[in-house]
């Protein structure tokens, strides 16, 4: 992993590390920790059907059993997956778990806790060794935020993030701060959060409207979620549920990171209350 620059020592136009380096510049002491979920679909080499699919069709069962499942009828490629965890492993990046989604096919792994700009550099890594193992075993890893059209879950790449003073005692009053900011400055992330995301953040299917901010408890249909143990600890992180599976992951930390150390008076947002029970995703 490299910076790139022109000859004179200038950062190249597409050089998104170094702009995200500046976000995290002067804030060290603030130890942000971020952990990312990267889902991913594998795909067939027609680039067509997905993994597990039948060709030209789709599968007899819908989505339900698929996630988190075992067996040859729930999970397609779990091979590849443990053999990407493993190459990960051995390469030192700070994988932290793998499991089946929603959609048959698709998964999605998890790197962090990562302290500031690694988070980046450990993300794309991780990408390049899922790329290098799909070609081992001859299939095509896609993280378009909504592979299959219809009525089945997108991919995205979703964040978590936790500073020094939000793991803090009542660290939930920080978190509620970043929050409001995130929701005043909603559109300019949503620009930044991955190409094709329109297709995925439709308020179906387990994501936010993409045109709306909000936030809730153990609620996977808004923007921003914490989890039960962050609202009863009153500490702990938020994630970010909006950036799409091809987001950059620098100019996604990086843009969390100017956003939530910014001093601006954003007004308060309500949470939302959960809809319906379930596991969290």
């Amino acid at each position: 992993m490299c910076d790139t620059y022109t000859p004179s020592g200038e950062p190249l136009p597409t050089n998104n590390r170094y702009v995200a380096a500046r976000s995290f510049r002067g804030h060290e002491l603030e130890e942000v920790w971020y952990g990312m979920e990267q889902e991913y679909t594998l795909f067939n080499l027609d680039e067509k059907t997905p993994l597990g699919w039948p060709r030209g069709g789709e599968p007899a069962r819908g989505q339900g059993t698929y996630y988190c499942g075992v067996g040859p009828e729930n999970n397609y490629g779990r091979p590849i997956v443990e053999a990407h965890y493993r190459a990960c492993i051995y390469a030192g990046i700070d994988i932290s778990g793998c499991n089946g989604e929603v959609l048959p096919g698709q998964h999605e792994y998890q790197v962090g806790p990562c302290v500031g700009i690694d988070a980046g550099d450990q993300l794309y890594i991780s990408r390049y060794i899922l790329q290098r193992v799909c070609e081992d075993f001859q299939v095509c890893c896609v993280v378009h935020p909504k592979p299959i059209k219809g009525e089945w879950n997108g991919s995205g790449m979703h964040v978590n993030v936790s500073t020094k003073k939000m793991r803090e005692e009542n660290g939930i009053v920080e978190i509620k701060k970043a929050i409001n900011k995130l929701g005043a400055k909603h559109i300019e992330h949503i620009s930044v959060y991955g190409s094709g995301n329109e297709l995925r953040l439709t308020g179906k299917n387990q994501t936010s409207p993409l045109d709306s901010f909000s936030w809730g408890i153990a609620n996977r249909t808004t923007s921003v979620r914490i989890s039960q143990d962050t609202w009863a600890t009153g500490k702990g992180y938020f994630e970010d549920r909006r950036p799409a599976a091809n987001c950059c992951p620098y100019i996604v930390t990086g843009k969390i990171m100017t956003t939530i150390m910014e001093n601006i008076d954003a007004p308060e947002i309500d949470p939302v209350r959960p809809t319906g029970g379930g596991v969290s995703l």
